[in-house]
């Protein structure tokens, strides 16, 4: 199922049995991490089950567990410009157990989730210490903007 908010669109697919937020605040996540790079811009996102999650991150990253999220960013030609960004997998169960564990708001979870997802989509990574304390300063202002706490800090 696909929504649009302004330019930005996400088509969300959910193959997981647990319970997620809904169509409208993955939209809007995405588009918060979007507005001030990428105005007009499209992200697929699947929300999965451990299995998958694990097969594709045994698949791409050589890590034979289920994680939270992994991000495929579109890779297009030089000079051919879509707004397509790339494709989020989010694990469902791993995201909940995640917020239960970490002891925060299952809602204030997935929308870090989507956000750092989106991110690396936009390019930005975490290997370099100097990249993830950029990164989480990004993820942590955004969340404050939606009202709620850095993801990390410890509770």
């Amino acid at each position: 199922m696909s929504e649009h908010l302004g330019d930005i669109e996400v088509d969300l697919q959910n193959a997981s049995t647990s319970s997620i937020p809904t169509q409208q605040d993955f939209l809007k996540w995405v588009s918060l991490a979007c507005k001030q790079q990428k105005p007009n811009a499209e992200v697929s996102i699947r929300v999965v089950e451990k299995d998958e999650s694990q097969a594709l991150n045994k698949q791409y990253r050589g890590k034979n567990k289920p994680t939270n999220v992994l991000s495929f960013p579109a890779e297009f030609p030089e000079g051919v410009d879509i707004p397509f960004l790339g494709d989020l997998v989010i694990c469902a169960p791993v995201v909940v157990n995640e917020a239960t564990e970490q002891h925060k708001k299952i809602e204030a979870h997935w929308a870090h989730m989507v956000i750092h997802g989106t991110l690396h989509l936009l390019g930005y990574d975490h290997i370099e210490d100097s990249e993830a304390e950029e990164m989480e300063a990004i993820e942590a202002a955004l969340l404050q903007k939606l009202g709620h706490p850095c993801p990390y800090t410890t509770n």
